[in-house]
C-alpha cells in the first residue's frame, strides 16, 4: 500500500475524529462521507472499532501498514504496556517532533522538511523521518533555512500552539529539546490503545 495521498478531511469524517497530524483543515459536516453517510447506522462490530482505532494513529502519524505493524512487535517486545511503548515510538519520530515544535502545520509538512535536510538533530543534519529522537537531543532548523518566508510563517503561526510536556522549544531560536518521554496523555486526539493491542495480538 503506498502512502494515502487522497482528500484528508474524507479520512477525519470516516474515523470520526479530528487528526491534526494529518490536516489543520477545519470538519464542517460530521458524518461520514458518501451517499449514505447522513443515514442512522448500526452498531459497529468489535473489529471495525478495533480497525478504527489504529487506522486513527496509522493516518495521523503517516505510518504504513507494514511500519506500523514493526512499530506493534517491537512495542510488544519492549518492557511495559504495549499501548505506552508504541506511543513512545510513534511520537519519538523526527517528523511529528518537528510537527509538534511548530515548526510544520502538520506531520506530512515536517515530513517533507525532513527528507528536503532543512532539520538539524544535535547540530548534524538528518533526513529521514522516522529517526528516533532520544531525551536530551535538541531539533533545530537549519542556519540557511531559518530565512526562509515560508519558514518564518510556521513559525510565526506556531506561537498559538501548545507544546507536550516532553518538549520544550524556543521558537525564536527555531529550536527545541526533548526533556522528557511521550506518553498516551500527549496524544491530540482521544485513541483507545487497548483496542489497537488486541487489533494485532493475534497477528503478532
Amino acid at each position: 500500500m503506498a502512502r494515502y495521498r487522497g482528500p484528508r478531511v474524507k479520512i477525519c469524517r470516516a474515523l470520526g475524529v479530528m487528526l491534526p497530524g494529518l490536516t489543520n483543515s477545519e470538519v464542517t459536516r460530521q458524518y461520514p462521507p458518501g451517499q449514505h453517510g447522513m443515514r442512522r447506522r448500526s452498531k459497529p462490530s468489535d473489529y471495525k472499532v478495533r480497525l478504527q482505532e489504529k487506522q486513527k494513529l496509522r493516518y495521523h502519524f503517516g505510518v504504513l501498514e507494514n511500519q506500523f505493524r514493526r512499530y506493534m512487535a517491537e512495542a510488544a517486545r519492549r518492557n511495559g504496556p504495549t499501548g505506552s511503548n508504541l506511543i513512545n515510538l510513534l511520537e519519538s519520530r523526527l517528523d511529528n517532533v518537528v510537527w509538534r515544535l511548530g515548526f510544520a502545520p502538520t506531520i506530512p509538512a515536517a515530513r517533507q522538511m525532513v527528507v528536503h535536510r532543512h532539520i538539524e538533530v544535535n547540530g548534524s543534519r538528518v533526513d529521514r523521518p522516522s529517526f528516533q529522537v532520544k531525551l536530551g537531543d535538541v531539533i533545530s532548523i537549519r542556519e540557511k533555512s531559518k530565512s526562509k518566508p515560508w519558514i518564518q510563517e510556521n513559525l510565526e503561526r506556531a506561537t498559538h500552539r501548545v507544546t507536550p510536556e516532553y518538549l520544550e522549544n524556543d521558537l525564536g531560536a527555531a529550536n527545541g529539546k526533548v526533556i522528557g518521554s511521550p506518553s498516551h496523555g500527549d496524544l491530540p486526539f482521544a485513541c483507545d490503545l487497548q483496542q489497537v493491542v488486541e487489533y494485532y495480538s493475534q497477528m503478532l
